[in-house]
């Protein structure tokens, strides 16, 4: 019995023994497998796990560029790129938010709404902490952040103020703000759609915005670095590439703002006053062929949908000039030798030309007028008895020297280059309607150019609205203005202007200011209607002040106003802004006039 009981004793320490290698061994087989795949991950794949690690933490960041400024010709800001915030958020890391209760010790990190407890958790908590700061609702949030993933945008073009109140949240990992930037416009409808607007991207689409797009766009830059799972926040020490964005370059225009905003009081006042659809107004200096203003009655904000999807009406606007062409003709006229200024015609009632009648816009008998007199009584059937031998050659070489029917060269979008067709299209009145400013078409920076030709001694100048333009650096660059070109003599140009100075002063009761003299001419021009007939009007007048020095060019244009023609309706609100222009600018008074041009014989 003691051997066999030993025998047993035996077999089972030999089983215990045997089940206790098998599992030493087990276990000595899965140490092996798990050192050799350490082994395999430190020193075969190691440098490549440690690779991908890293590159699934490196972002890399754009740093935007500032959009550069538009500025008037004194420095005042009229557009500009303002810090603004994206403020974004992980909806993963929202839906695991449990707020803390704030007490006496954790008031630093604790979470609250208006000193109570927030009362829910995960993203409808989230919701409910930013709602205010973001006057988004907290169920509009809670439902953006209930979405998979680990990045949404909650708004766009956040102030830094709600940003830095965003942050006072406690709520770094889960809610945070990107810089971006905001295209803001310091004087809503002034300049509207001339300076137009530009896109999401903060690309320029209409006016200004988009003809100087180039120039002011900067070059972004970037960086390179290793960001925290939450939050996007970056790791300390873990920069490995970083270039500066370059902003974008300034750009000065020639208007200035204080004539840009009475000229567009104006504009707005005059509509009202002579219950025109619209009404344009230009002031160009003489000399520089800059402008100084360019306005509209048009309420159209800059950078809305508006003023990104139209042009400035001020540059869009086509119309016929009427009687403002005669000095065209005129100029022509004398520049050819056909005529003088001197030259005496007996001008009836009404004159017919190849089977044309034309008529004056009043009644009158013969009338002993000169070519200045004609000028001054802004006569249609004087000009065609002028124009008798002035041939059609002549008439489209004077009106293509005058920039008629060609690009001002602005460059400004929406600009129309106005209608002047081939001689070899008129037929027998459109060649003579074309003597009195009718049968073309104008903008009012055309219209304006011509008539500061003649009050430059007859030299067009190459009209301009950017002044110059300054780079992030600092560094400023003029303008490059192009040639100027003689179209007539400065003789010509004189006794046209001695003319003008005689339809001035036969205006002098309605348009005036006092001390200084005046040269002036009146337009009114039947056009088209919304029926196709020639329904409605366009009465425009265009002044050189003061006529014995000329400093500027106003030039005013009203579509069906009340009274009619230009004398009596462009006329007086030209002399508005005029006499605008003498008190800023300081300009000296005139000396009397003693030249005049005998007007009748």
């Amino acid at each position: 019995m003691k051997l066999f009981s030993r025998i047993v004793r035996f077999a089972k320490v030999k089983t215990f023994a045997c089940k206790c290698i098998a599992i030493g061994l087990a276990l000595a087989f899965v140490a092996s497998l798990c050192v050799g795949q350490l082994a395999s991950i430190q020193l075969i794949d190691g440098r490549q796990m440690a690779q991908a690690a890293t590159a699934s933490r490196t972002s890399r960041v754009t740093l935007s560029a500032k959009r550069g400024r538009i500025l008037d010709a004194n420095g005042t800001v009229l557009a500009q790129s303002v810090e603004r915030y994206t403020i974004v958020a992980n909806p993963e890391a929202a839906q695991e938010f449990t707020p803390i209760t704030c007490n006496k010790n954790n008031q630093d990190y604790c979470h609250q709404i208006d000193g109570k407890p927030v009362g829910v958790t995960g993203a409808a908590a989230v919701g409910r902490l930013l709602s205010k700061e973001l006057g988004i609702s907290a169920m509009e949030l809670g439902a953006d952040l209930s979405i998979s993933g680990q990045y949404v945008v909650l708004k766009k073009d956040v102030t830094p103020q709600v940003k830095r109140s965003i942050d006072e949240l406690n709520l770094g990992g889960i809610v945070w703000g990107e810089l971006s930037s905001e295209r803001i416009y310091s004087d809503g409808d002034l300049m509207g759609a001339l300076l137009g607007g530009v896109n999401d991207e903060g690309t320029g689409v209409a006016g200004i915005e988009q003809m100087e797009n180039k120039v002011l766009t900067g070059t972004d830059g970037h960086q390179t670095y290793q960001r925290g799972n939450y939050g996007g926040e970056e790791i300390p020490g873990t920069m490995t590439e970083s270039v500066a964005a370059k902003d974008g370059s300034d750009v000065n225009l020639t208007i200035d703002r204080d004539v840009q905003w009475y000229v567009k009081k104006i504009m707005k006042e005059a509509k009202s006053t002579y219950k025109s659809p619209w009404v344009i107004g230009v002031v160009q200096d003489v000399q520089s062929g800059e402008i100084l203003a360019l306005a509209d009655s048009d309420e159209v904000d800059a950078g809305t949908d508006e003023a990104k999807l139209g042009a400035s009406r001020a540059v869009s606007e086509t119309f016929e000039p009427g009687s403002i062409g005669k000095l065209i003709s005129a100029a022509g006229y004398l520049q050819t030798g056909e005529h003088k200024m001197t030259d005496k015609f007996t001008v009836p009632n009404s004159v017919t030309d190849n089977g044309q009648d034309f008529k004056d816009a009043f009644t009158h008998g013969d009338m002993h007028w000169t070519l200045a007199g004609i000028l001054q009584k802004s006569s249609n059937n004087g000009m065609v008895l002028a124009g008798k031998n002035y041939t059609d050659d002549q008439r489209y070489e004077y009106l293509t020297k005058f920039g008629i029917g060609q690009s001002t060269g602005l460059d400004l979008p929406g600009e129309s280059n106005g209608v002047l067709t081939n001689p070899s299209s008129w037929d027998l009145r459109t060649r003579n309607t074309v003597l009195f400013g009718q049968g073309y078409t104008v903008n009012a920076l055309q219209l304006t150019n011509v008539v500061a030709t003649i009050a430059n001694k007859g030299v067009r100048q190459q009209q301009s609205i950017i002044k110059s333009t300054t780079n992030a650096d600092g560094k400023t660059t003029e303008t490059k203005q192009g040639e100027a070109t003689r179209v007539v003599d400065e003789q010509v140009a004189a006794d046209v202007m001695n003319a003008m100075e005689s339809v001035a002063e036969d205006y002098s009761k309605f348009v005036k200011v006092d001390g200084y003299r005046m040269a002036a001419k009146s337009g009114t021009a039947e056009v088209a209607g919304d029926n196709g007939s020639l329904s409605s009007i366009i009465s425009d007048y265009s002044v050189v002040i003061p006529a014995d020095n000329p400093r500027f060019v106003v030039t005013v244009v009203m579509k069906d106003p009340q009274g009619s023609y230009g004398g009596l309706t462009a006329g007086p609100v030209s002399a508005q802004i005029c006499e605008f222009l003498m008190q800023k600018y300081e300009v000296p008074v005139s000396s009397p006039r003693t030249d005049a041009i005998p007007v009748t014989w």
